[in-house]
């Protein structure tokens, strides 16, 4: 599939002999794979955070901790419900012969949760060390947080296709020659 969501098959593609089907199937395949990793974590993360708001402690909480509370939960649940998007979206066009566009919007879904994941677990992560630590250095350890996952689901993903793409074309230009 290429980027611009059409059948063609990009250069990662060449060198497996299968049908635009057949790819969107491995491709549907690999992605609820990967949507079963996160999908457990991103529910558990929020079902605790909507118990909270009945724990005694909660009362407690001054009115920046209950905003930065909020903001959490729906940042939760907004991560939740991309993460179950694309389910849903193949039970609705299930049959349809659409798998190929159903892969590439389920992908977007997908993405769209993971960074929504991420900005879940920095604010629960800032709530849980302003309530707990009540430190100066609260926001500097989440920022530390933030770049780690930053480099570990991004950057260093982004890098590595880079990396191999440049070699990808270095390789078909020297067989060119």
């Amino acid at each position: 599939m290429d980027a611009s969501g059409g059948s063609a098959p990009s250069a990662r593609d060449q060198g497996r002999k299968e049908t635009v089907e057949e790819r969107a199937d491995r491709n549907w395949q690999d992605l609820m794979q990967e949507i079963r990793v996160v999908q457990t974590g991103v529910q558990i993360l929020l079902g605790f955070l909507l118990t909270v708001a009945f724990t005694p402690r909660f009362v407690e909480l001054e009115q920046p901790d209950r905003t930065v509370y909020v903001i959490t939960v729906i940042l939760g649940s907004l991560a939740t419900g991309a993460l179950i998007g694309p389910v849903s979206f193949h039970r609705l066009v299930s049959g349809r012969r659409i798998k190929p566009q159903a892969v590439v919007w389920a992908s977007r879904l997908t993405f769209t949760g993971i960074v929504l994941l991420l900005a879940t677990l920095v604010s629960a992560l800032f709530l849980i060390l302003r309530v707990a630590a009540g430190h100066a250095l609260v926001p500097w350890l989440v920022a530390g947080v933030f770049a780690w996952y930053v480099l570990c689901w991004f950057a260093l993903p982004l890098w590595a296709r880079s990396r191999h793409t440049a070699r990808q074309s270095r390789g078909t230009r020297e067989a060119g020659d």
